[in-house]
């Protein structure tokens, strides 16, 4: 098989809450061909979709392999998958499932996840969503540095609340050759120092880390959401990583 030279396509997932519309700033910044750079909203998170509450992790995987589709990704023209935060989950089932369809596989202040994993398996039965907490609540679960008031009043107005399904359905993942992958962690709220000593400690949340056959990491210090918090320096990032050959 002969991968094509040609620019990937970049595809940029948001976590949690988030929809296309958080990549905005750095869209600005990667250049000019904007036909090969498309954020995406996952099913679940987009608010005119009456059924969003029982959307499925399967499903997020099934949107993201037809978007791919939609833009010509194939085995001989991989695409650069970028995912941010809790995007981990659909992105690690699509890595598990089509490792052949990824060039480069970006995690940022993310990672891959271990099979069995799921973000909140205790999430309760008879909660249809989890909204976005408030800023304070949220301040305890990850870093905000870097984001002004204007910025979390934004987050807070467009956040949409994350289907009680995607937060307690674990992942399963058969296929070890998504761990061939060549994979780059954009690492922010914690070093990539951290991120390793983590994984190699077998942290539930970066065990599979350490699986990783062809691994680079990438320090970019700042608060769990870079996008909003250095855009201009992300978008440099993942433009850096996607043009690599190896």
């Amino acid at each position: 098989m002969t991968i094509s030279t040609n620019p990937p396509t970049i595809i940029l997932i948001a976590g949690h809450w988030l929809g296309a519309w958080a990549w905005d700033e750095v869209l600005e910044h990667l250049g000019s061909d904007h036909s090969r750079v498309v954020a995406m909203t996952l099913p679940g998170l987009d608010p005119e979709d009456p059924n969003r509450t029982r959307r499925t992790l399967d499903e997020q995987a099934a949107a993201v392999l037809d978007l791919m589709a939609q833009h010509g990704v194939s085995e001989e023209q991989p695409a650069v998958l970028v995912a941010h935060s809790g995007a981990n989950a659909p992105a690690s089932l699509v890595l598990d499932r089509h490792p052949g369809l990824i060039r480069r596989m970006v995690w940022v202040d993310s990672g891959p996840l271990a099979t069995g994993c799921a973000f909140d398996p205790d999430f309760p039965e008879g909660l249809d969503e989890l909204p976005l907490p408030p800023v304070d609540v949220l301040a305890n679960q990850a870093s905000l540095e870097g984001l002004n008031a204007g910025i979390l009043e934004r987050f807070q107005t467009l956040a949409v609340p994350e289907p009680g399904p995607v937060l307690r359905q674990p992942v399963e993942l058969t296929n070890d050759a998504r761990r061939k992958v060549r994979t780059t962690l954009v690492c922010c709220s914690l070093s990539s120092t951290k991120v390793l000593e983590l994984a190699h400690a077998g942290h539930a949340m970066f065990a599979e880390v350490a699986h990783l056959e062809h691994l680079d990491v990438l320090d970019l210090p700042t608060g769990h959401w870079p996008m909003w918090s250095r855009p201009r320096d992300l978008a440099r990032a993942i433009q850096s990583e996607a043009s690599r050959t190896n």
